[in-house]
């Protein structure tokens, strides 16, 4: 199924503010630095590309505006690909390994009493980020509310 630019750049979006950002997760997944990264680069890149452009201009003269355009749109593109790789990241089907891993993780939350979605057949990165995120930021609460009651 083909997907428009502009759809994998939405669901990018929607997946860098579902993947939780933990250290735990570093290790094991590149999602994890690509969000950062992505995150880092949307808020810096577009003023270095206003920067980069307004000193090659000042510098050597109108005469290189078309170098310096080429050098602002390479600063804006880099937030723009790590939002595309997330994109089609979020719509990949997890590996065997991380199939069982997601399977298990669900059935522990589900013991828990975790509010989930229902398990999924064929599991993708996205259902995986929301399964972390709904452990990372449920089950502390969860396992206090047992412990303490």
């Amino acid at each position: 199924m083909s997907q428009s630019v502009a759809n994998i750049f939405r669901e990018g979006q929607s997946y860098m503010n579902t993947w939780p950002v933990r250290k735990e997760l570093y290790a094991y997944f590149p999602d994890s630095r690509v969000v950062a990264t992505t995150k880092f680069a949307l808020k810096t890149m577009p003023p270095m590309a206003v920067l980069a452009c307004a000193i090659m201009i000042n510098t050597f003269g109108l005469d290189y505006l078309p170098q310096s355009l080429a050098i602002g749109a390479f600063f804006l593109s880099l937030p723009m690909q790590g939002l595309f790789w997330l994109g089609h990241r979020s719509n990949q089907t997890l590996p065997p390994q991380l199939k069982h891993w997601y399977h298990d993780i669900h059935a522990k939350m589900r013991a828990q009493g975790c509010q989930l979605s229902s398990l999924k057949s064929r599991p993708q990165y996205r259902e995986l980020a929301q399964l972390l995120k709904v452990a990372f930021e449920d089950v502390d609460k969860m396992f206090t509310r047992n412990w303490f009651k």
